[in-house]
């Protein structure tokens, strides 16, 4: 902490003492694009027309920052964008977000992603590689007035570049740690001035930095390869954008290291190692998944008409060796076929009226089909079925003449359709320096989980006088449904002090869907066979299959400041959060296999935000983005013990991040700028249960970079986690045993790109 203090009254002495310098057209070294609110850049997402300046607590990575920052994924945001964390664990099926303390690890997510105005409704594709963006815009608090569900933690805009702005080759080539490598080529070519048409590919390859003993092999290897072709035209007032994307996926993953006790078997034998990575079967993610959008755009003289239809194939597959440990449990083997559409159409006004008005109607279908086969192998069996059946009731037994194989499948498939429509309506009214905004959502889902459970167990039992033979068969099918309607209203204020200084103030409704708990139907299994070996009656099953939405109300006050000339920016906000129905992940208590989502009585967050960029010398540019949270249980008791004043779990409760970037002008034509960047991310604390008994301290990690930028090409050494800082950033139980995955050590690369340029 005492090194975490000094960096940051250095900093705020460097932003304040240092000489402001007002920078001309004819700067050599042009500063980098960062997190940070900038004036007179506009928003660019369809359904906001204001400056980043008037829209609260937004951020802004541009092309210079997304490159030089090697942000070629979401997660690469993290802690760069005050109290944003996008943790990098398991596989990238796990894409979870924390904002506020807001979030959850599986099912649905807190921030919604729209990649070049198309919205990415299912979180499994929300990792994917950023080819090519230009731009990445950062909303944060409730967007659901404006983009619906699953958007009360904020909304991420992504924008790769046109081939109307660019024309030319690209092409980036990169080796780093692990045996890793990035190739990426594309054209972007603008035939008259109507068409324009751009082609990318790449190709990622992972050898991977954990090893799994039990297996001898690295088990969080990759090879990611995709594609995207954009057509553009403009003619007069119309204009039509459609985008394809596609990409593959085969990953290994789960590196998942044992924190108990060593144990060992009857012999003495050691199984599994405090610390180790050491499971038997198999474990990866495959994914394929597929993108098309169609914008179409009439700009008339007040008011502009936009149709924004989206198409999306996510088509993957999770291998799990469900107990992570060297011995004959169980595996699951997930596959999920989803195909989702979706239609918004916006009208809004233009013209720079004093009242300014969007009206819009948005609507989706998703179904998907997923089949999800736990198959317990005989120490499961044993262990998990016999042993607590035999409790009850001893003389159990597994029947070998039956199934001599020791295997018993639990089949569970799933058909998940849901659909949903929505209109919504916002106003704004500029009165002198005020700015009144108000909107308002009126959303409708149904959503629908048919599935079909099935296992056969051959068993004995064994009496006194004589041994049965029977087999106990579940062959359960039903359907749930839940239709949900909701009203997100949203208010602000704005009052500009001049045209770069101003005070807000919002308040806004946040919504997040329900769903089912699929992940459980292996436990529920167990305990229909069980029940019905010793009694014989029908299991009753506990409501334990759904989860209800997440409410939220977002209560706002900020500024957004600049001074020196505009060479010292940044914003400041304070935020309070009261969330009804919080949705978390928990494992139940025991032996269980599956984990489950389940809502959390009511929750409160409350915290700060700030962010600056500082160029006290024409040649150095200094960033910080610091974000605090307190959030806690005001109202949760699962039945055996009562949170209410405990930290919400995974929820970060402080981020940082610190920046400099130096650039030396070579004075040489053909070498370009030498850019010196430094910097620094931290964060924690991070409760790891609701007991609030593990957690995660603060920690940071330290990055540099030394590159040489020419228009025409750089070429780029980095190092990342430079001081080899150890930390975790995932913790579970599973069956009773406790888990973690250990953040990456020190890494190492260097980055080639080529921009050859045809203008």
């Amino acid at each position: 902490m005492k090194l975490f203090h000094s960096l940051f009254i250095t900093f705020m002495l460097l932003a304040f003492t240092s000489k402001a310098y007002a920078h001309t057209d004819n700067d050599p070294a042009q500063p980098v694009d960062t997190a940070m609110v900038l004036d007179k850049v506009q928003v660019t997402a369809i359904k906001q027309g204001m400056t980043l300046q008037k829209v609260p607590a937004a951020s802004v990575i541009g092309a210079a920052g997304i490159e030089r920052r090697h942000v070629d994924a979401l997660k690469n945001l993290s802690q760069d964008i005050p109290n944003l964390l996008i943790p990098d664990y398991g596989s990238r099926m796990t894409s979870s977000i924390y904002i506020r303390g807001l979030g959850a690890r599986i099912d649905q997510p807190v921030m919604g992603l729209n990649v070049d105005n198309v919205p990415i409704m299912n979180k499994n594709a929300f990792d994917m590689e950023l080819a090519d963006a230009e731009r990445i815009e950062v909303l944060r608090g409730p967007q659901s007035t404006l983009y619906g569900r699953n958007t009360m933690g904020g909304v991420m805009n992504v924008y790769t570049l046109s081939p109307m702005h660019y024309q030319g080759i690209r092409f980036k080539a990169e080796y780093s740690s692990g045996k890793s490598y990035r190739i990426r080529a594309s054209v972007y070519e603008k035939f008259n001035d109507n068409w324009a048409i751009s082609v990318a590919g790449f190709h990622n390859h992972t050898g991977g930095f954990f090893r799994n003993r039990a297996r001898n092999e690295m088990c969080d290897r990759e090879d990611l390869s995709g594609g995207r072709w954009k057509l553009q035209w403009r003619k007069g007032r119309w204009s039509i954008d459609n985008t394809f994307a596609c990409s593959v996926l085969d990953q290994g993953g789960y590196p998942y290291a044992y924190i108990g006790e060593d144990k060992f078997d009857d012999q003495g034998r050691l199984i599994i190692a405090k610390g180790e990575i050491a499971y038997n079967d198999p474990a990866g993610y495959e994914r394929t998944s597929l993108t098309e959008g169609l914008t179409l755009r009439y700009d008339a003289p007040k008011f502009t008409l936009l149709s924004l239809t989206g198409y999306q194939l996510t088509d993957d597959r999770m291998t799990l060796d469900q107990d992570f440990q060297p011995l004959s449990y169980f595996t699951l083997n997930q596959s999920l076929t989803e195909h989702c559409l979706t239609q918004d159409v916006v009208i809004r006004s233009r013209g720079g009226q004093r009242y300014g008005w969007l009206f819009g109607a948005f609507g989706f279908y998703r179904h998907g089909k997923m089949s999800a086969p736990v198959l317990f192998k005989r120490t499961g069996i044993e262990e998990l079925i016999f042993k607590h059946a035999n409790e009850a009731v001893s003389g159990y037994a597994w029947d070998a003449e039956a199934a001599p194989e020791w295997e018993l499948p639990l089949e569970s498939n799933f058909k998940m359709p849901s659909c949903g429509m929505a209109v919504y309506h916002e106003s704004r009214l500029e009165s002198g320096r005020w700015s009144l905004t108000a909107g308002i959502r009126i959303d409708r889902e149904k959503t629908t989980l048919k599935y079909h459970s099935r296992a056969e167990l051959p068993y004995t039992f064994t009496t006194s006088e004589q041994v049965f033979h029977d087999v106990a068969r579940i062959n359960d099918r039903n359907s749930i449904s839940h239709v949900y309607t909701e009203v997100l209203p949203k208010f602000t204020v704005l009052y500009a002090l001049d045209e770069q200084n101003n005070l807000y103030a919002s308040v806004a409704r946040g919504y997040k869907a329900g769903g089912f708990n699929t992940q459980m139907f292996s436990d529920i299994l167990q305990e229909k066979i069980k029940w019905e070996m010793t009694s014989g009656i029908p299991f009753e099953e506990s409501d334990i299959m759904s989860y209800k939405p997440e409410y939220s109300w977002n209560y706002e006050l900020g500024c957004h400041f600049s001074a020196c000339r505009g060479d010292l920016r940044g914003e400041f906000s304070v935020f309070l959060i009261h969330v009804h129905d919080q949705q978390l992940t928990v494992f139940p208590k025991g032996q269980s296999t599956g984990r489950m989502m389940t809502n959390a009585g009511r929750t409160r967050s409350a915290g700060v935000e700030f962010s600056t960029r500082t160029t006290p010398w024409r040649y150095l540019m200094l960033n910080l983005a610091y974000g605090y949270t307190h959030a806690e249980f005001r109202n949760f008791d699962n039945g055996h013990e009562n949170f209410a004043g405990k930290r919400v779990p995974y929820a970060p409760a402080h981020t940082l991040s610190l920046g400099a970037v130096w650039t030396i002008p070579t004075r040489v034509e053909w070498l370009g700028d030498l850019v010196l960047q430094g910097g620094m991310r931290g964060v924690g604390d991070i409760w790891w249960n609701e007991e609030n008994t593990l957690r995660q301290p603060f920690y940071a990690l330290f990055d540099a970079s030394l590159r040489f930028e020419h228009k025409r090409y750089s070429i780029d050494i980095w190092g990342r986690n430079l001081t080899d800082t150890g930390h975790d950033v995932f913790y579970f139980k599973s069956m009773g045993n406790e888990f973690v995955q250990r953040g990456r050590k020190r890494t190492f690369g260097i980055t080639l790109n080529l921009n050859l340029s045809f203008k």
